[in-house]
Protein backbone atom coordinates (compact mmCIF):
# COMPACT_ATOMS: atom_id res chain seq x y z
CA UNK A 1 0.00 0.00 0.00
CA UNK A 2 1.60 3.18 -1.05
CA UNK A 3 1.97 5.46 2.14
CA UNK A 4 2.62 9.09 2.10
CA UNK A 5 5.42 8.44 5.06
CA UNK A 6 9.01 10.27 4.48
CA UNK A 7 11.62 7.50 3.77
CA UNK A 8 14.57 8.84 3.40
CA UNK A 9 17.44 6.43 1.81
CA UNK A 10 21.34 7.35 1.68
CA UNK A 11 22.47 8.69 -1.67
CA UNK A 12 23.32 6.56 -4.57
CA UNK A 13 21.13 3.54 -3.21
CA UNK A 14 18.48 3.62 -5.83
CA UNK A 15 19.27 3.01 -9.48
CA UNK A 16 19.45 6.53 -11.58
CA UNK A 17 16.68 6.40 -14.38
CA UNK A 18 17.78 5.31 -17.81
CA UNK A 19 16.36 6.76 -20.95
CA UNK A 20 12.93 5.03 -20.66
CA UNK A 21 12.44 6.19 -17.02
CA UNK A 22 13.82 9.56 -17.88
CA UNK A 23 10.92 10.08 -21.15
CA UNK A 24 8.20 8.57 -18.93
CA UNK A 25 9.13 11.78 -16.13
CA UNK A 26 9.77 13.98 -18.82
CA UNK A 27 6.32 12.95 -20.05
CA UNK A 28 4.54 13.37 -16.55
CA UNK A 29 6.00 16.80 -16.16
CA UNK A 30 4.70 17.89 -19.42
CA UNK A 31 1.18 16.26 -19.06
CA UNK A 32 1.09 18.20 -15.56
CA UNK A 33 2.45 21.54 -17.05
CA UNK A 34 -0.22 21.36 -19.59
CA UNK A 35 -2.81 21.37 -17.09
CA UNK A 36 -1.31 24.07 -15.32
CA UNK A 37 -1.02 26.04 -18.17
CA UNK A 38 -4.76 25.44 -18.93
CA UNK A 39 -5.60 26.92 -15.77
CA UNK A 40 -3.46 29.92 -16.78
CA UNK A 41 -5.52 30.52 -19.93
CA UNK A 42 -8.55 30.80 -18.33
CA UNK A 43 -7.84 33.05 -15.37
CA UNK A 44 -9.41 35.05 -14.15
CA UNK A 45 -12.37 35.81 -16.42
CA UNK A 46 -13.09 32.45 -17.39
CA UNK A 47 -12.96 30.32 -13.97
CA UNK A 48 -16.58 30.11 -14.28
CA UNK A 49 -19.60 28.72 -16.75
CA UNK A 50 -22.71 30.68 -15.74
CA UNK A 51 -23.02 30.12 -12.29
CA UNK A 52 -20.79 27.36 -11.76
CA UNK A 53 -17.11 26.35 -11.51
CA UNK A 54 -15.30 25.40 -14.85
CA UNK A 55 -15.31 21.71 -15.10
CA UNK A 56 -11.61 22.29 -15.60
CA UNK A 57 -10.95 22.80 -12.12
CA UNK A 58 -13.02 20.10 -10.88
CA UNK A 59 -10.93 17.70 -13.00
CA UNK A 60 -8.20 17.97 -11.09
CA UNK A 61 -9.59 18.27 -7.12
CA UNK A 62 -9.18 13.88 -6.61
CA UNK A 63 -5.61 14.00 -8.38
CA UNK A 64 -4.78 16.79 -6.66
CA UNK A 65 -6.06 15.31 -3.20
CA UNK A 66 -4.26 12.21 -3.78
CA UNK A 67 -1.05 13.76 -4.74
CA UNK A 68 -0.53 16.94 -2.13
CA UNK A 69 0.97 14.98 1.01
CA UNK A 70 3.46 13.22 -1.43
CA UNK A 71 4.20 16.93 -3.20
CA UNK A 72 4.85 18.36 0.22
CA UNK A 73 5.55 15.47 2.14
CA UNK A 74 8.44 14.07 0.10
CA UNK A 75 9.24 17.55 -1.89
CA UNK A 76 9.79 19.36 1.48
CA UNK A 77 11.22 16.72 3.63
CA UNK A 78 8.52 16.85 5.94
CA UNK A 79 6.54 13.98 7.75
CA UNK A 80 3.44 15.48 8.05
CA UNK A 81 1.92 11.75 7.25
CA UNK A 82 -2.07 12.87 5.19
CA UNK A 83 -2.19 15.97 6.69
CA UNK A 84 -1.23 17.62 3.80
CA UNK A 85 -4.29 16.46 2.07
CA UNK A 86 -6.77 16.87 5.26
CA UNK A 87 -5.25 20.62 5.53
CA UNK A 88 -6.50 21.06 1.87
CA UNK A 89 -9.77 19.76 2.24
CA UNK A 90 -10.01 22.06 5.26
CA UNK A 91 -9.23 24.94 3.09
CA UNK A 92 -11.30 23.94 0.15
CA UNK A 93 -14.15 23.41 2.87
CA UNK A 94 -14.17 26.48 4.38
CA UNK A 95 -13.68 28.65 0.91
CA UNK A 96 -16.86 26.70 -0.24
CA UNK A 97 -18.42 27.44 3.33
CA UNK A 98 -17.90 31.37 3.31
CA UNK A 99 -19.01 31.18 -0.82
CA UNK A 100 -22.47 30.32 0.45
CA UNK A 101 -22.27 32.78 3.03
CA UNK A 102 -21.38 35.27 1.09
CA UNK A 103 -23.66 34.67 -2.23
CA UNK A 104 -25.67 31.87 -1.76
CA UNK A 105 -24.13 29.52 -3.85
CA UNK A 106 -20.49 27.78 -2.76
CA UNK A 107 -19.55 27.90 -6.65
CA UNK A 108 -18.85 31.00 -6.40
CA UNK A 109 -15.47 33.44 -7.87
CA UNK A 110 -14.44 32.95 -4.49
CA UNK A 111 -14.66 29.59 -4.22
CA UNK A 112 -13.24 29.22 -8.08
CA UNK A 113 -10.15 31.72 -7.28
CA UNK A 114 -9.32 29.31 -4.15
CA UNK A 115 -9.49 26.29 -5.77
CA UNK A 116 -7.62 27.43 -8.77
CA UNK A 117 -4.58 28.73 -6.79
CA UNK A 118 -4.84 25.62 -5.11
CA UNK A 119 -4.60 23.22 -8.57
CA UNK A 120 -1.91 25.43 -9.68
CA UNK A 121 0.34 25.20 -7.08
CA UNK A 122 -0.22 21.23 -7.14
CA UNK A 123 0.74 20.69 -10.63
CA UNK A 124 2.90 23.18 -11.32
CA UNK A 125 5.36 21.82 -8.59
CA UNK A 126 5.12 18.56 -9.48
CA UNK A 127 5.31 19.26 -13.57
CA UNK A 128 8.40 20.57 -12.77
CA UNK A 129 9.85 18.50 -10.55
CA UNK A 130 9.05 15.52 -13.50
CA UNK A 131 10.89 17.62 -16.50
CA UNK A 132 14.04 18.32 -13.43
CA UNK A 133 14.02 14.97 -12.23
CA UNK A 134 13.93 13.76 -16.63
CA UNK A 135 16.38 16.28 -17.20
CA UNK A 136 19.04 15.44 -14.57
CA UNK A 137 18.19 11.49 -14.10
CA UNK A 138 17.09 11.74 -9.85
CA UNK A 139 17.03 8.52 -8.72
CA UNK A 140 13.87 7.26 -6.80
CA UNK A 141 10.92 10.00 -6.51
CA UNK A 142 11.15 12.79 -9.02
CA UNK A 143 10.03 15.32 -5.62
CA UNK A 144 13.41 15.16 -4.84
CA UNK A 145 14.88 16.65 -8.06
CA UNK A 146 14.86 20.42 -6.31
CA UNK A 147 17.15 18.51 -3.75
CA UNK A 148 19.15 16.41 -6.55
CA UNK A 149 19.59 19.91 -8.26
CA UNK A 150 20.77 21.42 -5.60
CA UNK A 151 23.27 19.05 -4.36
CA UNK A 152 24.99 18.67 -7.72
CA UNK A 153 25.22 22.69 -7.72
CA UNK A 154 26.26 23.03 -4.80
CA UNK A 155 27.89 19.78 -3.98
CA UNK A 156 26.16 19.04 -0.67
CA UNK A 157 24.79 15.60 -0.11
CA UNK A 158 21.11 15.43 0.04
CA UNK A 159 19.07 11.91 0.48
CA UNK A 160 17.09 9.84 -2.04
CA UNK A 161 13.15 8.80 -1.48
CA UNK A 162 12.04 5.56 -3.17
CA UNK A 163 8.78 6.60 -5.33
CA UNK A 164 5.82 5.47 -3.21
CA UNK A 165 3.32 4.89 -6.10
CA UNK A 166 3.33 5.03 -9.82
CA UNK A 167 4.92 3.52 -12.18
CA UNK A 168 8.66 4.70 -12.20
CA UNK A 169 10.24 2.47 -9.28
CA UNK A 170 9.34 -0.98 -11.52
CA UNK A 171 10.37 1.21 -14.53
CA UNK A 172 13.38 1.88 -13.20
CA UNK A 173 14.33 -1.89 -11.95
CA UNK A 174 13.24 -2.91 -15.13
CA UNK A 175 15.46 -1.02 -16.96
CA UNK A 176 18.31 -1.95 -14.30
CA UNK A 177 17.83 -5.25 -15.67
CA UNK A 178 18.17 -5.02 -19.14
CA UNK A 179 21.15 -5.26 -21.11
CA UNK A 180 21.10 -2.44 -23.17
CA UNK A 181 21.87 -0.24 -19.81
CA UNK A 182 24.62 -2.95 -18.66
CA UNK A 183 26.92 -1.92 -21.71
CA UNK A 184 26.08 2.15 -20.69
Amino acid sequence: MPTTDLKLTEKGSLPKPGPVGRLVRLGFGAACLYYSIALFAVFPDQLMDGDNIRSLLWNGVLGGLFLVSYVINIGYSRAWKKWPAVASILLLAVAALYSQMLTGHFESQFFAYVLWGWLLYIFTHLGIAFIIAGFIGTPGCEMRAFHDLWSRLSGISTKEHICPVGPLTPIDRWEKTQAWMKRA
